[in-house]
């Protein structure tokens, strides 16, 4: 049931639909329909975020139940994908077949996770007909946007409380530059922060008399880019990008304000108050004569600013299940890494506290030009969450 040919059908059917975040009705419209037409209840789940964004969202849930209670499962991928960049040598929505490469915009980031799930879903629902527990699908919304906010609506509205495990189908290996089968057992986590500093204006041919706010960024960014980031035995360590830099303009003066906003990826303990720290502590290595004020992003709502990273124990009951299934469908045991970016399993496994793993397929290029996705991968991903509900299930 779960073939080559039914993958390559799902996948290119979802890769040839445009939806970048914040449009996605489309795709969730296909999905919808195609859980309908198999006989699995799918719903559909509307939210608004209203402070920030303004966004009406959709995602697509249902969910299978067993005969007497067991594990929650929660199986969760996003089918949002980033815009189309320039550099394709390929159709960016032609879901393009070579030999074992489908290429096209998100056919890697996530929409073949996505599509392993609806088969493993499907399968299952065919072939077991005597379980305990629950399985919850959810096909979200904004992923790749600014907030997460389809998952995160998820948790907001209780739509996934009390679920006991979560897998998440993003490309794994392909984040960890480690070949499939790769497991990551937690991620790092992600804020982004923009410092504002105030200077003095004075004319150019007299910069002594003035304080130059842009030098004092540059000063400010390089101590921070030196800085001694915290060091985790399983995450490893934090980093830091610039990826906004303004001010100053005026003819022929000295810039009274400039400022920087950088993204910093987030190891265990550095939490928000640690990273006020770092700036404080990188502007006085700096002596600088400006004034700085630091400010987090507005969010829709307090937890919802970043992403805080977390971790699953490789002695957790449902972490060694999954090892073994991963095991018996590949015949190979799974690398074991921790995802270097920000995602929805970050909201799952910290705010969640659901032991949430990252297992997907492989393949390259997500984000840039040709993007593709290894179908064999995607078979195999749909096998192992098969498996891995007969394994926890019945």
């Amino acid at each position: 049931m779960i073939s080559r040919e039914n993958v390559v059908t799902l996948v290119s059917d979802l890769v040839k639909i445009y939806s970048p975040y914040f449009r996605e009705d489309e795709v969730m419209k296909y999905t919808y329909e195609w859980l309908r037409e198999r006989g699995l209840d799918a719903q559909y789940h509307r939210y608004h975020e209203k402070k920030v964004t303004n966004f009406k969202g959709t995602n697509v849930i249902g969910q299978l139940k067993g005969k007497d209670e067991g594990p929650k499962v929660l199986l969760n991928g996003h089918l949002d994908t980033v815009e189309i960049c320039k550099g394709w040598t390929r159709d960016p929505l032609g879901a393009t077949v070579e030999d074992d490469r489908l290429y096209g915009v998100g056919a890697l980031d996530m929409k073949a996770g996505c599509a392993a799930i609806l088969l493993a879903v499907e399968a299952f629902s065919k072939t077991v007909k005597d379980f305990n527990g629950e399985i919850i699908y959810t096909m979200v919304s904004d992923e790749e946007g600014p907030f997460g906010l389809g998952t995160d609506a998820l948790l907001l509205d209780g739509h996934i409380n009390h679920v006991d495990v979560a897998l998440v189908t993003e490309p794994s290996g392909s984040f960890t530059d480690s070949p499939f089968p790769t497991l990551c057992l937690g991620a790092r986590g992600g804020w982004n922060y923009t410092v504002t500093f105030r200077g003095q204006s004075a004319h150019a041919a007299d910069p002594g008399k003035g304080i130059d706010a842009i030098t004092d960024v540059a000063k400010v960014l390089m101590e921070l880019k030196q800085a001694a980031f915290k060091e985790d035995p399983k995450l490893g360590t934090g980093t830091l990008v610039p990826i906004e830099i303004t001010g100053g303009g005026a003819a022929c003066s000295v810039a009274d304000e400039a400022s920087f906003t950088v993204f910093r990826h987030t190891v265990r303990g550095e939490d928000l108050t640690w990273l006020r720290r770092e700036v404080d502590e990188a502007v006085k290595r700096a002596n600088i004569q400006s004034t700085y004020t630091m400010k987090f992003r507005d969010a829709p709502h307090p937890d919802s600013g970043g992403f805080h990273p977390y971790i699953v124990s490789e002695s957790n009951p449902y972490t060694k299940v999954l090892k073994g299934t991963i095991h018996e469908v590949t015949g190979q045991t799974p690398a074991i890494t921790y995802f270097p970016s920000i995602g929805d399993f970050n909201t799952l496994g910290h705010r969640g506290q659901i032991p949430t793993y990252v297992i997907g397929p492989a393949g390259e290029h997500f984000h840039g030009p040709d993007e593709y996705v290894e179908i064999s991968s995607v078979v195999k991903t749909a096998e192992i969450i098969y498996l891995y509900l007969k394994d926890i299930l019945t």
